[in-house]
């Protein structure tokens, strides 16, 4: 075999190995997974906005039932600071929708659009709930299955004590952002996110950004 020939089958060879090593990479690669959606904003108090769009199905968390992140990613009203929230004497109920109107989207617009089939208690629940300054847009708003109260109340009103035991309002706007986050994207897990054992603040188990 000559020089030349032999040059050839050197880069020939290479070039090959090349090929597979990009080969290798490319399937090595982690799959893409789906992430929650960031939260919408409305100023909406006092009525229902919006509607729901599409078929939405409802996601599971052991037994636990969360809401479909594409119909409901959670929306909260920008002007419901933590100062707001933790003020003595602060309401939800001035927030709060009539019931003509939360009736009628729980029944006409939210039932039909998850695929429910009434077979017991559910609840127009509000992902972000007001107790976070939650809003009553569409994109914050899923029946969820169960009587009321339900296990997702008292995280509700763990996490809205949380936000307002921090030590100035600089803590509590931080903690109010990151409790929205973390009820929106889990409400089973938030509480464990956040960091909060008891009723108090711990380190948190994750990021919460």
């Amino acid at each position: 075999m000559s020089s030349a020939t032999r040059l050839v089958l050197l880069a020939l060879t290479i070039a090959l190995a090349g090929c597979a090593g990009t080969a290798r990479n490319q399937t090595a690669l982690p799959t893409p997974t789906l992430t929650q959606p960031p939260l919408q904003t409305e100023h909406d108090p006092g009525q229902v906005g919006g509607t729901i769009l599409g078929t939405c199905h409802l996601r599971h968390h052991g037994r636990n039932p969360l809401p479909d992140p594409r119909c409901t990613p959670g929306a909260y009203d920008p002007t419901i600071t933590a100062a707001k929230l933790c003020a003595p004497g602060y309401r939800t109920d001035t927030y709060r929708p009539p019931p003509s109107q939360t009736e009628h989207f729980k029944y006409d617009i939210a039932i039909p659009a998850y695929g429910l089939h009434i077979t017991g208690p559910t609840e127009l629940d509000h992902l972000v709930p007001l107790w976070l300054g939650g809003s009553n847009s569409a994109a914050n708003l899923w029946v969820e299955p169960g009587g009321i109260p339900n296990p997702k109340d008292a995280i509700e009103t763990k996490l809205h004590f949380w936000v307002c035991d921090a030590p100035n309002n600089q803590q509590r706007e931080l903690r109010l952002g990151q409790a929205r986050r973390a009820i929106a994207a889990d409400w089973t897990t938030a509480e464990a996110v956040l960091g909060i054992v008891g009723g108090k603040a711990s380190s948190p188990s994750q990021s919460v950004v």
